[in-house]
């Protein structure tokens, strides 16, 4: 049996930090949605290593207005983890590859999902080699469809196949600014939606020679069950993008395919919440899964420079999960977590 990629990297050294995230919209509510489950273990040793689960919850514009976000820290001995296969217990909260249940406070969650058929790397193999990367980001599940319950905020949520992505990520520092986007519930422009379809991204600036480099943009991708992946260290480079807390714009390439995509978030429907790093910064991410984004997929024509031919243009309205974050508080965005 191969490992699977949600293995914990954790050997129990100091200077670590390990991310697991489910992120989802549900269709009929229109409710986004994000669960983690995460561990510190502090580069002072001084300092305990703890394990915490989270969940944030955020109405649609125009819905009953609530953002909701709650957050249980634990001593690392409440962290169990199991290789083969994959089980990771945190508290009373449990989370392998094929869903997670678990409660806490005033929330709760029992959610499950058929894996997907293969993990999708956004760190190039070259880099990772290398130990370049200080964060490396996996995506186990790119394109899940989730069933279950979950509560907050005295509501229950019943999930029937929701589009959901679940990511694994692991480091020792995260990047000085960054922003991130997952959505696997596209369409067309009438709406139909894409089948076999996700779009995985992270954009980042990272602090080089006293100064932020950047931004390096990997992406992955699937179209009609054809995958696009655009990671490799020059192509991570070239790819454009600008992106601010509400927004980002981007374009990707993948030999003769270009990707064009524009996200807005809703600021209203940010969730504010504090990182903390092992060497003890912190860094304030500013998180909605219910974004929208407008986007083509071209393909090179012949020779001709410039030459591109649209294959299909898709939205994914209310239902993009979208991340902004840097090093300082916004001022007018309040944090919720800490």
């Amino acid at each position: 049996m191969s490992q699977s990629p949600n293995t914990l990297r954790w050997d129990g050294a100091p200077g670590h930090y390990e991310v697991y995230y489910l992120s989802l919209t549900d269709p009929e509510s229109a409710v986004g949605l994000w669960i983690r489950y995460t561990m510190l273990a502090p580069l002072d040793q001084a300092e305990p290593a703890s394990c915490a689960l989270w969940l944030m919850a955020m109405d649609p514009p125009g819905g009953e207005g609530v953002v909701f976000a709650r957050k249980q820290t634990l001593p690392i001995s409440a962290l169990s983890s199991t290789t083969q296969p994959f089980s990771l217990q945190i508290g009373d909260a449990c989370l392998d590859d094929h869903g997670m249940k678990g409660d806490f406070q005033d929330v709760s969650f029992d959610l499950s999902w058929k894996p997907g058929p293969k993990a999708y790397q956004h760190v190039h193999p070259v880099l990772s080699r290398a130990r370049i990367a200080k964060t490396v980001l996996e995506l186990p599940h790119a394109d899940l469809q989730v069933s279950g319950a979950v509560s907050f905020a005295g509501r229950e949520l019943q999930l029937d196949r929701a589009p959901a992505g679940q990511a694994h990520l692991w480091g020792s520092k995260h990047a000085a600014r960054w922003a991130w986007l997952h959505t696997n519930d596209l369409r067309t422009p009438d709406g139909e939606r894409i089948e076999d379809s996700f779009i995985d991204a992270v954009s980042v600036f990272v602090p080089r020679f006293g100064r932020q480099l950047g931004p390096s943009t990997p992406l992955v991708a699937r179209f009609d069950g054809r995958d696009f992946i655009s990671t490799s260290p020059a192509r991570v480079l070239a790819n454009r993008s600008r992106f601010g807390l509400t927004g980002w714009q981007l374009q990707a390439s993948d030999g003769k395919r270009r990707l064009e995509l524009r996200v807005s978030a809703p600021r209203e429907r940010l969730v504010g919440v504090t990182y903390q790093d092992p060497d003890g910064e912190r860094a304030y991410c500013y998180n909605t899964e219910v974004a929208s984004l407008e986007g083509s997929l071209s393909e090179r024509a012949g020779k001709a420079v410039g030459g591109w031919s649209p294959i299909r243009r898709f939205n994914a309205a209310g239902a993009t999960h979208f991340e902004y974050a840097q090093r300082t508080p916004l001022p007018d965005v309040p944090l919720m977590l800490s």
